[in-house]
């Protein structure tokens, strides 16, 4: 196992938060209990992230297509994450650490909306940012920002011709937050799964199969070890 002193970890890792359910079911449990479990494993990994010196960690919380899932499910999901923003609330002087909502959050409860944009508002000042995608998808995302630009063409404040990469990025749920260098997704699955589609484009992935609730501290040393393994040459040479 990597010794994480002795690696500079990426200034901004993501992570799909993946294998809840299945830990549950091997477990005999409900698949709240994986959830639960999971957002345990999340805490775990954001404190350390933040005694490594990450500066950004983004994880995906709940993706457009979760609304899919039972109604028990779904419910106890967010039940768990107005309680651990109720607690980052009540404790954010102590952690200061900044959150960020990337994501259509009009389809929350106005309880819950209140919360993140709460947390959001609060916490703007703080160095380390943790970025919540909640009622995420990375297709949804492009449109949504083809629409905020497509919207100021037809209001006369931008032309078709301005557009270029950059500017794009200013329409993103992520503006102004730079790239991920690494996205980790635990579970043994192999895909992307609608996460981060335009800031991975030169994310180095690494699959690890253990489930996100078993997920260690250690584990996330062995992928960091591994993104410093890779040459990135971003089409290169």
């Amino acid at each position: 196992m990597a010794n994480s002193e002795s690696l500079v970890p990426p200034q901004h890792i993501a992570i799909i938060m993946d294998g809840n359910g299945r830990w549950a079911k091997q477990r005999g449990l409900p698949r709240t209990a994986g959830h639960a479990a999971g957002a345990e494993s999340f805490r775990r990994i954001a404190n350390y992230c933040r005694t490594l010196g990450v500066k950004y960690l983004t994880v995906y919380a709940f993706s457009t297509e979760n609304w899919k899932r039972s109604q028990d499910e779904i419910a106890g999901i967010m039940r768990l994450l107005r309680r651990y923003l109720e607690e980052a609330l009540r404790d954010m002087e102590k952690n200061r650490v900044c959150f960020r909502f990337f994501g259509d959050l009009t389809r929350l409860s106005p309880q819950l909306q209140k919360l993140c944009l709460d947390a959001q508002s609060r916490s703007q000042d703080y160095d380390v940012q943790v970025n919540f995608c909640l009622n995420y998808g990375g297709r949804d995302e492009i449109v949504h920002a083809a629409r905020a630009f497509a919207e100021e063409v037809a209001q006369g404040k931008r032309s078709p011709e301005e557009l270029t990469e950059g500017l794009f990025e200013n329409f993103l749920y992520s503006a102004g937050v730079p790239d991920p260098e690494l996205v980790i997704r635990p579970s043994g699955e192999k895909r992307i799964s609608n996460f981060l589609l335009w800031q991975s484009a030169y994310s180095e992935y690494v699959f690890m199969n253990v489930l996100w609730p078993d997920f260690t501290p250690e584990h996330l040393d062995e992928a960091i070890a591994e993104y410093h393994r890779r040459n990135r040459r971003f089409g290169g040479t």
